[in-house]
C-alpha cells in the first residue's frame, strides 16, 4: 500500500496567509521582462484543488527561482489576486490566474538567504518543495512574518490596497 507523503500540507482558506506564484529566471529572462514591465496580471498555476480554492482579493506573492549564483532569488514582488483562475484551452493546460501584482525595484526583493534565516519562513513550502508546481503558499503566520522583512506586505495584510481585504 502506497504511503501519503507527510511533508505535504493540505492548503485551507482558514489558514491562508498568501499564494506564492514562481518563476524560473533560468528559464525565462524575467529580470528582462520585469525591468520593462514590473506589472503581473496574470501567471499560469497548476489545476488542481489549490487553484480552486483562489479568490479575487486573496494576497498573492511573486517567487523568482533559479541558480544560486546569478541573481538574488526569493521574494520579488507582491499583490492581490483579481479573480479566480481560467482553465487553459486544452485538456492538461495550465489555468490562468488574473492578478494585479507589482514586482519591486532589484534594491528592495528579499533573497532567500535572509528569508531562510527567519525561523518564522524557514519552512516555507518553497524551501521544502522547490520543484512543486504554482501555486504554492504561505500560511497567515508566515505571511504575517514577511511583513516583518516586507513593508508591502505589511499594506496586504492591514488592507491598505485598492483589493479587498477579506476572501
Amino acid at each position: 500500500m502506497p504511503h501519503a507523503r507527510t511533508d505535504e500540507r493540505q492548503v485551507t482558506r482558514d489558514d491562508l496567509g498568501a499564494w506564492l506564484i514562481k518563476g524560473n529566471a533560468d528559464l525565462v529572462d524575467l529580470a528582462g521582462r520585469f525591468a520593462r514591465d514590473p506589472r503581473v496580471t496574470g501567471w499560469c498555476v497548476r489545476p488542481g484543488y489549490r487553484a480552486r480554492l483562489m479568490r479575487a482579493g486573496q494576497p498573492v506573492v511573486f517567487w523568482a527561482s533559479g541558480s544560486r549564483g546569478r541573481l538574488p532569488y526569493g521574494v520579488w514582488g507582491i499583490g492581490r489576486l483579481t479573480g479566480e483562475p481560467v482553465p487553459g484551452g486544452e485538456a492538461r493546460a495550465p489555468w490562468t490566474v488574473p492578478m494585479d501584482l507589482t514586482v519591486l525595484p532589484e534594491p528592495r526583493r528579499l533573497h532567500r538567504d535572509r528569508l531562510r534565516a527567519d525561523p518564522r519562513l524557514a519552512g516555507l513550502e518553497v524551501f521544502r518543495q522547490p520543484q512543486a508546481a504554482n501555486p504554492s503558499y504561505l500560511t497567515r503566520a508566515q505571511f504575517t512574518a514577511l511583513a516583518d522583512h516586507l513593508p508591502e506586505a505589511a499594506d496586504v495584510v492591514s488592507g491598505a490596497t485598492s483589493a479587498p481585504a477579506t476572501w
